[in-house]
């Protein structure tokens, strides 16, 4: 078991690397790993649960304690990232399923991920976890509303559908992962140890399956994606950080609430895409999930950067200050 945590800690420290290694060998041989595309929705559904075991009620109960913070970062989540996408999507050329893809990715909760950069950014760990929690319960309603607002002018959008399959493949899973965790304690405390194992195992093979399906239409246009991407992403974390700055929220809460709205549940937007749209349309998520799993580590270096910066001035103050 102890080999097993570690080789599941490695992995999940080099998530960014095998993401961006398998998408390139994808892309590369197509035909190797198109297989994957039929089992999107099942690997999203395991990764969901996985989460439900590492949640617990003081997760939820962060939220009923520090309400404001947490609606001002699920609001952020929910606001931000499609108003950016709508906005990114009507100024470039893409084409219809382009645009819904990228809308979809930017209409979805924030993934797990973005707890784990706001904790190396020495960040509000706990905010972070609880909008994560908040916004991801909230999806089964908020996702397809925001889908149905932004791209149906693109697109027929069954508002309805994605609501069941969001139930299906993201809430049902984590309110499983939620009873075992409940009912088996201590118990499941070993298998949770492997959960950053399994859920890269998902997400890279999520990925990998979107880019050999769609490698011809990458070629095409992936350039194009990448910086719709790159910019939604970037654009989040900084409007993120200006609405916690302006709701006049500590540092620590600011860096949460960044990274919280920058980083997108990349998976649940590609297998929606790939659900109830065009392949295509799953195009901006697989590039989204290789690209915030380099952006984070250095938005959340950057972050770290700035506080130690600023501890160390503060320090050399007070130095001063006894001297005097």
């Amino acid at each position: 078991m102890k080999a097993l945590e570690r080789v599941s800690s490695f992995v999940g420290n080099t998530f960014a690397i095998w993401v961006v290694l398998f998408a390139v060998l994808s892309f590369i041989v197509p035909s190797g790993f198109t297989w994957l595309a039929a089992y999107i929705t099942p690997l999203l559904g395991i990764i969901m649960f996985g989460m439900g075991l590492t949640l617990s009620a003081s997760d939820f109960k962060e939220a009923f304690k520090r309400p404001k913070e947490v609606a001002i970062g699920v609001a952020g989540q929910f606001l931000i990232m499609p108003l950016l996408a709508f906005a990114l999507v009507t100024i470039l050329p893409v084409s219809p399923e382009v645009a819904v893809g990228v809308i979809l990715v930017g209409c979805c909760p924030g993934g797990t991920s973005s707890n784990v950069m706001t904790y190396l950014s020495k960040g509000d760990t706990a905010l972070s976890v609880s909008i994560t929690a908040v916004s991801t319960i909230l999806a089964p309603i908020l996702t397809p509303a925001l889908i149905y607002l932004f791209a149906s002018q693109w697109l027929e959008v069954s508002a309805g559908s994605l609501f069941v399959s969001i139930v299906q493949i993201v809430l049902v899973p984590i309110l499983l992962g939620l009873l075992v965790k409940a009912l088996l304690k201590d118990k499941v405390e070993a298998g949770v140890k492997a959960i950053p194992l399994v859920s890269v195992i998902g997400i890279v093979a999520i990925v990998t399956a979107v880019v050999s399906v769609n490698q011809d239409q990458i070629a095409k246009t992936g350039l194009l994606i990448s910086l719709i991407v790159v910019l939604h992403n970037t654009l989040g974390y900084v409007v993120g950080y200006g609405l916690g700055k302006m709701m006049k929220m500590d540092p620590k809460q600011q860096k949460a609430v960044s990274i919280e709205v920058g980083m997108q549940n990349s998976g649940l937007g590609a297998t929606l895409a790939a659900a109830h749209f065009n392949p295509l349309s799953a195009v901006p998520s697989a590039i989204f999930s290789v690209w915030h799993n380099i952006s984070g580590p250095i938005i959340a270096t950057i972050y770290r950067k700035l506080q130690e910066k600023e501890e160390d001035s503060k320090k050399s103050k007070g130095a001063k200050t006894k001297v005097i």
